[in-house]
């Protein structure tokens, strides 16, 4: 009788260190999650969802949001800061700011904006800017930050956004924006707020590491910041520079790089306060890292400190640095992106198929074989004689001679494919009997080419790009079942065309490893998967490789009812004809070129008119179909 218990899954799946209290497993073995501020709020089962959607008609892959997340996200960075200013009887005030490049649906700002008017909206081009001053609040003074490169509708835009009442502060991130400044401001007859962004002379870490240095794609040179304020002095403008902006590097994994950091920012705000400027913020720019393998220390995928020690080193270095001036404290402004939304939204798949590379012998042939073959079967038979680490080798050594065999045309293909199968028995062999003491690498690289491949629907390039792009890991595991002991090591396949549609590489209980442990799916039942912590960058990143296009996306909040939650939005992925637009391509010419096809071949008698009929019909409901698969 089995003991697995739905704590084994737990460390199995390093659940309490990257759910963070978030997400557990309930008694039925689903993993739920408990999206609610307040203890005693309902528990959302992730399994009961997705059958639920099932009868709805929504099929997976479906990606699920989760408004209370991003509530309690927000509330988490407010109340921390706020402590953070307690200790250290500061002054300013904290002014949490959201990039909107970093999840720009319309829901999830809405969502983002209705937790109130304190939360402000970063902008890095036109269109986002556009976005920002439709849908932020009037009268609200939340800072509305006008980064990116700028031209002259981009800042005449923003300037027109203060004549709206919004807060808009202009950051110039080049010397030549300026001028534009002062030219667009005085024909609109507009006083703007301007930031300069600096480059920090020490360079970031991990994979933004570049944002910051001399050879920093953004931001001001000391010189030039030294230009803007002997220009705006000359043309008694210097009131305009208000704030200070500088960025570390996005999912920053050590505290000590904030601390480092922030002191050299700080010292330059003082010196723009000594030198006349009207500063009143510091835009500390983003950076707070999520800790998305739950190890808890300082590399790419994962973070060394909370949200609170965040805060702290914010607060405390820019309150120790600006005592020794003298220097009033500035409002704080984080730009806190990923570690806003990411926890919020969660992938669910399906697993469709999986593909078993480990082997038995089968049966052993009858009569006179040839010499390779039986030279396999005596290495089976003779498995652990000596060591298994000799067996391997031994069979190695034959499964070499095979092919070279087979490349001369001496063997054939029933005979190469009698030893690749005796290789793969062996194989398992040595993998399930070895012991830790006799663990060694080769055995253990054999293992790992004992990994199953299961096939899951969805594309690696539309809902996870930056496993592909960047090597991020993502916590992944089975959402039920989870009161079974997995037997099954296995890669993930997405359903792309693409040999790097694979994710290879998984969070464990300890190290990363290169398999993920799940259950042999039951047949007729579905096996489903969650893919979590994606609500940062990955929407806005996915393309259409494949001509995959966006899943369904359901927003979801936790209510007092027999299910536990509410379904407030749904956002029906995108159909076939859909995408087809994307590359240009007519469906309805599609459709019409496919009827020419079928008309020329019942002509020539290769099909029936009904045939054809049939085929013009599927085609075209085909092209209202998902482009996902469907069971």
């Amino acid at each position: 009788m089995s003991t697995w218990t739905v704590k084994n899954s737990a460390e199995l799946y390093n659940l309490p260190g990257w759910g963070k209290n978030l997400f557990q497993i309930n008694q039925q073995g689903h993993v739920c999650i408990h999206p609610g501020k307040e203890p005693g709020a309902p528990n959302i089962d992730l399994k009961a969802l997705a059958d639920d959607l099932r009868r709805r008609d929504v099929q997976l892959p479906v990606l699920v949001r989760f408004t209370d997340v991003i509530d309690a996200q927000i509330d988490k960075l407010k109340t921390s800061f706020e402590n953070a200013i307690e200790e250290w009887s500061y002054t300013g005030s904290y002014r949490p700011v959201f990039p909107i490049k970093v999840n720009p649906q319309a829901h999830v700002l809405n969502d983002l904006l209705a937790h109130g008017s304190h939360m402000g909206l970063e902008a890095g081009s036109k269109p986002e800017l556009m976005v920002c001053l439709a849908m932020m609040g009037a009268g609200s003074d939340a800072p509305l930050i006008c980064n990116g490169y700028k031209d002259a509708q981009y800042i005449r835009m923003a300037l027109l956004g203060r004549q709206l009442g919004h807060n808009v502060i202009i950051v110039l991130e080049k010397p030549d924006e300026l001028p534009i400044v002062q030219k667009l401001a005085a024909e609109l007859n507009v006083e703007p707020v301007v930031g300069v962004r600096a480059r920090l002379s020490k360079s970031g870490i991990g994979h933004w590491g570049a944002t910051t240095g001399d050879n920093a794609k953004f931001g001001l040179s000391l010189e030039e910041i030294v230009d803007v304020v002997q220009e705006l002095r000359s043309k008694g403008q210097l009131h305009w520079l208000k704030l200070l902006h500088f960025h570390i590097g996005s999912q920053i994994p050590h505290v000590r790089q904030f601390r480092e950091s922030f002191t050299e920012g700080a010292r330059i705000y003082s010196e723009l306060h000594r030198m006349g400027a009207a500063m009143q913020y510091m835009d500390v720019g983003g950076g707070l890292g999520v800790d998305y393998d739950g190890a808890s220390l300082a590399h790419n995928g994962s973070t060394n400190y909370d949200v609170q020690e965040y805060a702290h080193a914010i607060v405390g270095t820019i309150a120790d640095a600006l005592r020794e001036t003298g220097t009033p404290h500035p409002d704080i402004i984080t730009e806190s992106g990923r570690a806003t939304v990411a926890h919020h939204s969660v992938l669910l798949t399906e697993v469709l198929g999986h593909l078993v590379k480990e082997r038995s012998p089968g049966p052993r042939p009858e009569g006179e074989t040839f010499r390779q073959l039986e030279r396999a079967w005596q290495i089976f038979d003779d498995i652990g004689r000596y060591s298994l680490e000799e067996s391997l080798h031994d069979i190695q050594a034959v499964r070499r001679d095979t092919r070279q065999r087979f490349s001369l045309g001496l063997l054939g293909l029933p005979e190469r494919a009698a030893v690749e199968r005796m290789y793969w028995a062996v194989a398992t062999e040595v993998v399930n009997r070895v012991t830790p003491e006799e663990e060694s690498p080769e055995i253990e690289a054999v293992r790992s080419n004992l990994t199953d491949t299961f096939f899951c629907n969805f594309s690696v390039f539309q809902s996870t790009p930056d496993i592909w792009a960047i090597d991020q890991l993502f916590p992944i595991m089975p959402i039920h079942r989870l009161k079974e002991e997995p037997t099954r090591r296995a890669r993930l396949a997405d359903l792309t065309c693409d040999s790097d549609g694979k994710i290879n590489t998984f969070i464990g209980s300890g190290e990363h490893q290169p398999y993920l442990e799940l259950h042999t799916p039951k047949a007729g039942e579905h096996y489903d998967l969650g893919i979590f912590l994606v609500g940062a960058y990955q929407e806005i990143l996915g393309d259409l490789h494949n001509l995959f296009g966006d899943t369904h996306a359901v927003h979801v909040v936790a209510a007092d009812n027999r299910r536990g939650y509410e379904i407030r939005h749904l956002d029906e992925g995108e159909l076939i004809e859909e995408v087809l637009q994307y590359v240009h391509h007519e469906p309805r010419q599609l459709v019409a070129q496919l009827r020419k096809k079928v008309e020329a071949a019942t002509d020539h008698g290769q099909m029936s008119l009904e045939e054809g009929a049939r085929l013009v019909k599927d085609y075209a409901l085909g092209m209202d179909a998902y482009t996902y698969l469907s069971r």
